[in-house]
């Protein structure tokens, strides 16, 4: 991660869980501004004045007014480079996936660590994505017996470079260390991360790596 400090949104209707999670991240070293909305709607006005759009969006999804799907709806289509961290007490794996679908970078539960919070912040800004181990055994364990998803890929359908640049990607690897450990150049390798998202119809790195689990396409 460089060294700008982040800008990051908190959203979440309840008062004091919102001053209780900025008061935590004034203590990450990696976090610089942080602003709050209680609601989508409140979020999405806030930055519209902000000089520019926050690094991060830690978003709840059940809000009045605009729930958090929705405001990741419009998040994406307004500012698609914000990261969304979704934080839910809903651990709902067909709720995960819907919401991975529309394009969240991260889901955590709100009983998580302050240590894993900080973990996910970092692997969203490195990686492009972050789920919890528990959430990802969730996934696996549901994906023989999940409903069939919108695309469909056999591994046999992607080449051999695509089928390592997909394992590295799940292993976490950037892709800077994906081209080093292949011999490709870093922009040959991004060349490869946008075939896959178009063979797979994910809509980022996040959902990629939820497409190649539920797909078995990779070792785990």
């Amino acid at each position: 991660m460089n060294e700008t400090k982040l800008s990051i949104v908190v959203t979440d209707d309840h008062k004091l869980f919102r001053k209780g999670m900025a008061a935590l991240l004034s203590d990450f070293d990696a976090v610089g501004e942080i602003y709050e909305a209680e609601n989508g709607a409140e979020l999405l006005s806030l930055i519209e004045k902000m000089p520019s759009p926050p690094d991060v969006v830690l978003l709840d999804v059940n809000m009045p007014v605009m729930d958090g799907v929705e405001a990741t709806r419009q998040l994406k289509i307004k500012y698609p480079s914000v990261r969304i961290i979704i934080l839910s007490m809903e651990d709902d794996v067909q709720l995960v996936s819907h919401l991975v679908g529309e394009g969240v970078n991260g889901y955590l539960l709100k009983n998580a660590d302050p240590d894993e919070l900080e973990l996910a912040l970092k692997k969203v800004m490195k990686n492009d994505f972050y789920f919890s181990a528990s959430l990802t055994a969730a996934v696996l364990n549901t994906s023989k017996t999940a409903a069939k998803t919108k695309y469909q890929l056999r591994q046999d359908e992607l080449s051999e470079r695509e089928n390592q640049v997909l394992q590295l990607i799940c292993e976490e690897l950037t892709a800077a260390e994906i081209a080093d450990r292949l011999s490709l150049s870093p922009r040959t390798v991004e060349g490869y991360k946008r075939t896959l998202l178009e063979k797979t119809g994910a809509r980022n790195m996040a959902g990629l790596v939820i497409f190649a689990m539920k797909n078995n396409l990779i070792q785990v």
